[in-house]
């Protein structure tokens, strides 16, 4: 595996490889890697031929700094997972590569209603910071194809608006989400929940299958809702959002299952255990 830490010299590689015929998959981290990650990193050296993986913790997608400097930093182990998984570069640049001039007064992204629920409605800036780091990444990497994880739902669909402003051909592959064992997602921020938050923060995965087997009971989506909240707050959980969404678009689901809705629908909760916030969705 070979390491950039600058765009220029990273750039002038990819060009050589591309000229070659080979294909690029690009795999956009922030660290400490877990099985989720390697996964990604497989699905694109299964669909394309030259693998890059990034590691950068964005300073500007943190709307809460103590949740920035706590961010875990797993440098030495990550670049053993990748070089274990076979990857071909990464790419890991300092904050002034990135951000040449600065982290303030940086341009804006036109996400619409994205940025006004869920993720958007309690982190807001976030959804601006992660366009401003995809897009120098996306313009510093230019793959053929970018592997996301669904995990991450919402910003998957921000990714997908901001190939759509930059005029981009690169295609956005969402893969499945990973879990554990007893069903928690994969997450970094997993590591900072301590051994009996670890035990409660399985709830999320619960409190989503309820939902999911509720919904296609024809349940009606309040008496579901109550339900997952009082799963979640017995657990300990302090509760951002638990919604029904659209899948395609992630407005707001009606408020009642119906028999004849056949939209495809999405459940996503968002809650802190302690000072760690955890995010999951389920299709249903």
């Amino acid at each position: 595996m070979i390491i950039f830490k600058y765009a220029g010299a990273l750039a002038r590689y990819i060009h050589q490889q591309k000229n070659a015929g080979k294909q690029t998959g690009f795999v956009p981290t922030m660290g400490a890697l877990h099985d989720g990650h390697i996964a990604l990193i497989d699905r694109s050296k299964k669909d394309t031929d030259l693998t890059v993986c990034s590691i950068f913790v964005n300073p500007t997608q943190f709307n809460n700094p103590v949740d920035y400097q706590k961010y875990p930093n797993t440098i030495e182990k990550d670049i053993m997972k990748l070089e274990a998984a076979g990857c071909d570069v990464l790419f890991l640049p300092a904050i002034a590569e990135m951000y040449p001039n600065g982290t303030s007064g940086l341009e804006q992204y036109d996400l619409g209603y994205l940025e006004t629920l869920l993720e958007g409605k309690y982190r807001p800036g976030h959804f601006q910071g992660v366009c401003q780091v995809m897009n120098r990444l996306l313009t510093m990497v230019q793959p053929h194809l970018l592997f996301m994880g669904q995990k991450d739902y919402q910003q998957c669909m921000v990714v997908s608006r901001l190939l759509q402003l930059m005029q981009s051909s690169i295609t956005l592959i969402t893969c499945p989400t990973l879990r554990e064992p007893d069903g928690l997602a994969m997450s970094s921020r997993n590591l900072r929940l301590s051994p009996e938050d670890r035990h409660k923060a399985t709830a999320i995965y619960k409190s989503l299958t309820l939902i999911k087997e509720a919904y296609n009971q024809h349940i009606a989506w309040a008496v579901i809702k109550d339900k997952a909240t009082k799963l979640l707050t017995g657990a300990g959980f302090r509760i951002d959002y638990v919604e029904l969404a659209d899948a395609n678009t992630l407005e707001p689901a009606v408020a009642n299952a119906d028999s004849k809705d056949e939209q495809p629908r999405v459940a996503l909760i968002a809650a802190f255990l302690s000072d760690v916030r955890l995010i999951d969705n389920m299709l249903v």
